[in-house]
């Protein structure tokens, strides 16, 4: 029986990474060759991998990271209680 898409997706990191075995390479770039939508979007992870390993950090506006320290606190607190030594 012949893989369709979604029997690529969990080897698409491996393949991106050049970590797989080179027969499943060879299909997958076989599969890419035929399927214009599976190219889509190893065309999209690339660029993905490459603005996240190429960008720089930026700052977020204060008012967001108040925001969302906030409610990462308040998320914390619901999940694990208030910890003992912490005052937040």
């Amino acid at each position: 029986m012949a893989k369709k898409c979604p029997d690529y997706i969990q080897d698409l990191n491996d393949y991106l990474d050049g970590g797989m075995n080179p027969e499943l390479c060879a299909e997958i770039e076989s599969h890419i060759g035929e399927c214009e939508n599976c190219r889509i979007m190893i065309d999209s992870l690339r660029q993905t991998v490459t603005l996240c390993r190429d960008g720089s950090e930026e700052p977020l506006p204060e008012a967001l990271d108040k925001r969302l320290s906030g409610l990462l606190r308040d998320r914390w607190k619901k999940k694990f209680g208030k910890q003992r030594g912490q005052d937040c």
